[in-house]
C-alpha cells in the first residue's frame, strides 16, 4: 500500500472539502392574506429559499513537477501544496489510498485558487 502518492506531469492531486450538509432557508410571509386564491398560492411557491452556501473546492496534497514543451523544457505547475483550489463539478479521476479518498485533476481542469 502506498503512503504517498505524487502525480506525474502536471496532475495535481486534491482532498475534497465536504460542504456542510446544511442549508440556509429564507422564509417569506406576505402581510396581507391574498384575495386570490391562485396567487396565493404562487407565495406559497416562494416561501422557502434553499440557498447553498458553499463552493466545489478542495485541498492541493500533492503536486507533479509539470509538463515539458516541444522543446523539451519543463513548465511547472502554478498551484502548489496547500493551496485551496475551485474545482470543476465533474472530471477528475478518484484515488483511494488507505480510507481517505482523494481525486487526480490535470492543472487545465483546475478553475482558480481561492485565497480569504
Amino acid at each position: 500500500m502506498a503512503k504517498r502518492l505524487i502525480p506525474l506531469f502536471n496532475r495535481i492531486l486534491v482532498e475534497k472539502i465536504v460542504p456542510p450538509s446544511k442549508t440556509n432557508l429564507e422564509f417569506f410571509f406576505p402581510r396581507k392574506p391574498p384575495s386570490v386564491w391562485p396567487s396565493f398560492m404562487f407565495s406559497v411557491l416562494w416561501l422557502c429559499i434553499i440557498v447553498p452556501n458553499s463552493l466545489n473546492s478542495g485541498k492541493v496534497v500533492a503536486v507533479g513537477p509539470g509538463i515539458r514543451d516541444r522543446d523539451g523544457k519543463l513548465i511547472p505547475v502554478h498551484v502548489k501544496e496547500g493551496e485551496t483550489v475551485l474545482l470543476p463539478e465533474y472530471g477528475g479521476t478518484e484515488v483511494k489510498l488507505g480510507d481517505k479518498g482523494y481525486h487526480l485533476y490535470r492543472e487545465d481542469d483546475i478553475l482558480g485558487t481561492l485565497h480569504d
